[in-house]
């Protein structure tokens, strides 16, 4: 049998009793004390293709209480929101707010009295990762829920992210960050509909390169023996995604878990909302700086490279030849792991996983393609649409499919012509950031596409932690081969890495923003 799924998509060939496994695990069957088995399982986790299924009345999901939990509020004046936040909090047993250098400390301290929180006041303003290290200093539980102030706790929050820490290699996990309440203008409606907090309806493991590549501290319950040093001080925005990523570079697991929903106060004032979007993207630069290659505006092969260049240069026909050649090789190399004969027949499970990754993955370029135009590359594309006229028309259409497909997946409660006036103005402000980041850090990194495979999601093992019998839950499909032995390999000639594969399964990730390695878009 082979396995594909995941975020990239891989593929995995299991014997006949690792293919039982599997089929049992997608009917409900607890993960077996099976030292193969719970490696097989921990290989379906880590590369997204399984997600564990959490169940709060079992034994491994009680086996972390509310009161184990320290919940951690940074906050800087924002008395009103951090009224609100703690109004929702008033089943913890344990809450530190701290102040980070308000301007009324004194207002601050009845809020939090009143919510029987404690305070701990930092007399000078450090920003949110300073803050939130201080809470983690303080907290003597072993796991800690970082909340912004902005955030409204919503009932059972925290209950369904609990059970995740069952698995002793989890170190951290986020809830959905929804909007606190809807708003009527067409920016609160767009931000209800395209936050930059909001990381989709989909669960998924949490690192660079995967379906959810970070999660923002806005709301995160960490594990502290996983915290480390916590978050770097010294940034000021994109602390949380450095954070998450050096987490995983440890060897923690982090965890998406959208079946838990965290309200927000949106920014949805234009003025403060693309200032935010500015700061964001000056992030950009700090980070890729930090974690090399993980912050490029696009993930392209050779191969789909040469394609649309090829057709934007007027000879689609050649470009079809490469995509051609590209999906032969690719149908080649798979044919070694389904165990099927190549070239023939054209029907087989290699062939149409080919067609899949790197024909369809060609196709479907166009959408990372244009958000890299819009976030990052107008300043180089504008001039030279206006320079020549037979740019003009590919340009603009590539800039604005990106938002017109978000607007047909998400169907917001906002007309196409204001979401795509939106989703560009969004990305105005994020590129603003990412070139003045670029400018005061004196690198180019984050503005340079990556053509190649990239090697961010390769799967690592973490000796010492094993999995406590979780339930997975399908990400991918199996397909029978003649072949029984079990094997993994990764299609180097599939086009964008960052474009989801087509498949049956549900659970499947499409991300609305195809540049998933860019935080806070």
């Amino acid at each position: 049998m082979v396995l594909t799924g995941g975020y990239p998509t891989r593929v995995l060939r299991l014997t006949r009793s690792g293919a039982a496994h599997v089929a049992g695990w997608w009917s409900g069957t607890p993960v077996q004390d099976n030292p193969k088995a719970q490696a097989l399982a921990r290989r379906l986790l880590d590369t997204g293709i399984a997600h564990p299924v959490v169940d709060e009345a079992s034994p491994a999901g009680r086996e972390h209480r509310a009161d184990e939990v320290t919940v951690v509020i940074p906050v800087r004046d924002r008395h009103a929101e951090l009224s609100s936040c703690l109004a929702g909090l008033t089943k913890a047993p344990r809450l530190i707010v701290v102040d980070d250098g308000s301007r009324d400390p004194e207002a601050v301290a009845r809020v939090a009295a009143g919510a029987g929180a404690s305070v701990l006041r930092r007399p000078v303003n450090g920003g949110p990762a300073a803050a939130r290290n201080t809470g983690l200093a303080a907290a003597d539980t072993p796991l800690i829920a970082f909340l912004d102030s902005d955030c409204v706790p919503e009932p059972g929050w925290l209950e369904l992210l609990l059970p995740h820490f069952a698995d002793p290699a989890v170190g951290a996990v986020a809830p959905r960050i929804v909007p606190h309440e809807n708003g009527r203008s067409w920016l609160a409606r767009y931000e209800g509909a395209s936050s930059t907090l909001d990381m989709g309806e989909r669960p998924s493991i949490v690192r660079p390169g995967s379906c959810v590549p970070y999660v923002p501290g806005a709301a995160l319950v960490v594990r502290k023996a996983a915290a480390g040093a916590g978050f770097a001080e010294e940034m000021q925005v994109g602390e949380d995604v450095d954070f998450i990523w050096r987490m995983a570079a440890a060897g923690w697991r982090t965890r998406y878990e959208p079946a838990a929903t965290m309200g927000h106060q949106h920014r949805v004032r234009l003025r403060g909302w693309l200032a935010r979007r500015k700061d964001y993207g000056t992030s950009a630069a700090a980070l890729e700086l930090r974690h090399p290659g993980a912050v490029r505006p696009l993930y392209c092969s050779p191969w789909t490279a040469v394609a649309w260049l090829t057709a934007a240069a007027g000879r689609p026909d050649a470009g079809a030849v490469v995509t051609g050649t590209a999906t032969a090789l690719l149908a080649r190399r798979l044919a070694q792991v389904t165990g099927e004969e190549w070239p023939r027949p054209a029907s087989s499970a290699a062939w149409r996983l080919a067609a899949q990754q790197a024909g369809g993955g060609t196709l479907a370029a166009v959408r990372p393609l244009g958000s890299a135009i819009s976030r990052t590359w107008w300043p180089v594309t504008l001039p030279a649409a206006v320079a020549m006229r037979r740019l003009r028309l590919p340009l603009a259409a590539l800039v604005l499919v990106p938002p017109l497909l978000d607007w047909l997946e998400r169907r917001p409660p906002l007309d196409p012509a204001r979401y795509v006036a939106a989703r560009l103005l969004d990305d105005l402000g994020y590129s603003l950031g990412v070139w003045q980041g670029c400018a005061e850090r004196r690198t180019v990194r984050p503005l340079l596409p990556v053509l190649r495979a990239r090697h961010l999601t390769q799967t690592v093992t973490y000796p010492g932690r094993h999995l406590s019998r979780p339930r997975l839950n399908s990400a991918g499909t199996m397909r029978s081969s003649g072949d029984k032995s079990w094997m993994e390999d990764r299609p180097s000639a599939s086009s964008v890495e960052s474009i989801p594969p087509r498949s049956t399964s549900k659970t499947f990730c499409t991300p609305a923003d195809p540049l998933a390695a860019s935080p806070h878009r």
